[in-house]
Parts: C-alpha cells; structure tokens; sequence
C-alpha cells in the first residue's frame, strides 16, 4: 500500500508532453541566449589577454559597473515579468500595458545615472575594484566609451521582459542572442583591426558592446510595434495608477534589495580578489564567465519556471502550478550535476590552453574544481530563488537569504581571511563562493511550505486616478 500511494505521489496527473513542449519553448531559447552572452563575455576576455593581461584584467574589473547595473534594471524587469506573467495567464492585456510604464520610469533614472558617472567619474568607480594605477587608468577608458551602452540596456531589458512574459519567449531570446553575436563580431573587428578597421585594442570592446545595444534596443521597438503584440506604450510614461504602483513596488522592491545585496556581496567578493593581485583577478574572470557558460542551462529553466508557473498561477491552477514547480526543481538537481561534473572535469586540462601566467592557471584549476561543486547547489538555488518562488509574488525569502549568507557569512569571513589572516588566495576564494552551497537547507525548506503558490493578480477596472 505504502509503495502504490508513493508512485501515486511522484506520477504526475498532467499531461508529459504539454509540460514537455512548454519547456522547450521557453528553457531552450533562454538557455542558448544566456550562453552566448557568457561566451561573448569570454571571448572578449580572450581576445584582450592577447592585448594585455592587463587589458584582460582592467576590462574584466569594469565589467563589475556593469554588472551592477544590470542586476538594479534586471530587477525592475523581472519586476514588469512577474506581474506580467500572472496577467498573461489571467489574459488580461490591459493591465501589463499599464504596468509596464512603471517599471520603465524606474529603468530610464538608473539607466541614465550609471551613464553620467560612468563618463564623468570613471577613475573614482575603478578605484572600487582596483589598487593598480595600471588596471585603473585601463579601465576608466573602457567605462568611458562602453557607458551609453548603460542607458540602452535600461530600456531593452523593459522590452525583452514584455516580449518574454508574453508569449513571445523565441522572439526574444532571438533578439538578445543576435545583439550578443553583433558585439562579438564587433569584438573581433575592433579590438584586432580586422577588415581595415582600427586597432582599437580595449577602446574596440568598448564601442562593439554600444552598437550590439543599438541593434537590440532598435528590434526590440519594431517587433513590439506590430500587431497583435503588448505595446510598451511611452505616452503613459507619466500616468499614475497607485493600485498597480503598489504591486508593483510590493514584488519588485525585494528583487531590488536582493539584488544590490547580491550585486554588492559579489562585487565586494571582485573587489577582494583585485586586491590580492592581477594573477588572482585572471584567474577568476576566466573562471566566472566559464562558470555562466555552463550554468545557462539552469538560467533558461529558472526563466521557465517563472513563466509556467507564473502563467498557471494567474489562471487560477494553483495545482498545476504545484506540479510544474516540482517537475523543474528535479531536472535543476540533474542540470546541476551535470554542469558541475563537467567544470570539474574541464579543470585539468582547460587552463593551459589561456595566454595568463603560469600562477593564473594554477588558481585557475583550483577556482573551477570548486566552482563545479558550487554549481550543483547554484542550479537549484537558481531555478527556485529565481524562478519558482517569485513566480507567486515571493519575492522577500531571496532578499533575505541574500542579507544573511553573504554579508553575515561569506563576506565577513572573507574579509578575515584575506586582510586579517593573510590566507592564500585560493582559500579566500572558496570562502566568498560558498554561499549557494550554505544555504541549501533554508531553500529547501522554504520550497515545502508551498507560501509561494499564490495568485497575485487583481480586477485593475476603475483603478485609474
């Protein structure tokens, strides 16, 4: 009897193939855009390593502005996606064209910001990340050129959202993937001097990574303006509505906080290794883009997730929703392995094939052994905190796992360990990368609790003011 109800519990009352289908829809176009931003971002760390180490270096640590600003404008558009997927299912149009202007204010003001001190501060935002006056006058140059590219995306990343969340998941990964493969051609053109262009060396990524966000921004606006798409509508840039306001702030404010608790936690995690040398910071730049190569996969399912659960939810299926959650957290647990089986695997005869310093490719061997067993936990981690959880609105359990595992574990240990007890820089390295693998036990737990199954949707007539 304990044996048929078991096998009752794990077969699933929903159709295979649908779930199938949807999940190839959605994971497999998110899952190759995802890769092929990891692979543009290290084939540009390559191709400067044949500039410079230096150059490598410097870029990588610029990088880290970027990435900052890209966690704060993904978490207004994943904002603008959970809501939109919600009343997507629920079928209702109207509503996310009125939410979306929301997020888009937000988006316009950071977009713009980050571009402004990218231009006028450059030395004082490297200082952040370097103590080398080398890698600190290197990459104030690239923030120089590659800083419109921060405004572009602010608003990009509004439409690919849109165009994801509503059923147009291909289109959209498309669109990103293609902008990805213009910078990389980019890349090669403008940094090595190919086809009669200028050598430009450093100056070349910078301007390749600008025009890639021309290219995207541009086919984002014609593919929503033709019929029968959701318009991201700038005439209501200024309309109020406080009713979606407040949903609005109420899902995105913690994938706000989360991020720039994140973002910070990681960019502290850069800021510690650039201050244990350029040896360390070669190492882990090939490291962390190898690292999201492998990892797309999980991306793309923790994308799905968001969307198939999000769109049942909205519908009102909160079973279906249930089940759909569990299915994508088991194939998270086999993503994971695999992805991290292979980094390690990858690490006895990768590194030798890189133009670093014999030291950088030692780090570099111990930095991807211990990176694969931190992608096993990362890929479950991924698909729920980022998935799953807010596909119901659950927003706030991410912000806080972020505050206490990174900056009242890893960070502080970190910081001991590396300007207190003057630890190798490998130790230091595991330590600060440690977190998704610590805090495993409190998502798990939290999954079971179901809080996340919720439809957060709302009648939005006779909401305007």
């Amino acid at each position: 009897m304990a044996d048929t109800q078991l096998a009752r519990r794990m077969k699933s009352p929903y159709d295979n193939t649908e779930f199938r289908k949807k999940l190839t829809a959605i994971v497999f176009p998110v899952a190759i855009q995802v890769f092929m931003l990891s692979l543009v971002n290290a084939t540009d760390s390559l191709m400067l390593t044949y500039v410079s180490q230096d150059a490598m270096s410097a870029t990588a640590l610029a990088g880290q502005i970027h990435f900052i600003l890209n966690l704060l404008v993904s978490s207004l558009a994943n904002g603008i996606g959970i809501l939109t997927a919600q009343y997507w299912g629920k079928k209702d149009i109207r509503t996310i064209e009125r939410i979306i202007p929301i997020g888009l204010r937000g988006n316009l003001l950071i977009g713009l910001a980050f571009m402004l001190l990218s231009l006028i501060f450059p030395k004082a935002l490297m200082r952040i990340f370097a103590s080398d006056e080398l890698l600190i006058d290197a990459g104030a140059t690239y923030l120089r050129y590659v800083a419109p590219s921060f405004f572009l995306v602010a608003i990009s990343q509004i439409y690919l959202s849109v165009l994801k969340n509503t059923g147009r998941t291909r289109k959209s990964s498309m669109i990103a993937t293609s902008a990805v493969i213009v910078n990389l051609i980019g890349n090669a053109v403008l940094i090595f001097g190919l086809f009669g262009a200028p050598k430009l060396g450093i100056i070349g990524a910078a301007i390749a990574t600008v025009f890639s966000r021309v290219f995207e921004m541009g086919w984002c606006m014609i593919e929503t303006a033709k019929k029968d798409r959701v318009r991201v509508r700038w005439g209501q840039l200024f309309t109020r509505n406080k009713v979606l306001e407040g949903d609005f702030r109420k899902y995105t404010v913690p994938l706000l906080v989360s991020s720039l608790v994140w973002g910070g936690a990681y960019t502290s995690y850069s800021a510690i290794m650039g201050h244990l040398g350029s040896d360390a910071v070669a190492a882990n730049s090939v490291t962390t883009n190898l690292r999201s190569m492998l990892i797309c996969f999980a991306r793309g399912e923790s994308a799905g997730a968001g969307i198939l659960v999000g769109n049942l939810l909205g519908a009102g299926d909160h079973e279906k929703a249930r089940d759909y959650a569990r299915r994508l957290t088991h194939i998270s647990i086999v993503t994971g392995m695999i992805s991290g089986f292979l980094m390690i695997g990858l690490a006895f005869f990768l590194p030798r094939f890189f133009p670093i310093s014999d030291t950088a490719k030692a780090y570099q061997k111990i930095m991807m052994i211990f990176c694969g067993f931190n992608m096993m936990a990362q890929a479950v981690a991924t698909v729920t905190l980022d998935g799953i959880f807010p596909a119901g609105g659950d927003t706030r359990f991410n912000m806080m796992t972020n505050v206490w595992f990174m900056w009242c574990f890893t960070i502080p240990l970190g910081l001991l360990a590396a300007f207190v007890l003057k630890w190798p820089p490998m130790a230091v390295y595991c330590i600060v990368n440690s977190d998704e693998i610590v805090k495993m036990p409190l998502v798990y737990k939290h999954y079971k609790t179901y809080v996340w199954l919720k439809n957060i949707t709302r009648d939005t007539e006779g909401t305007e003011e």
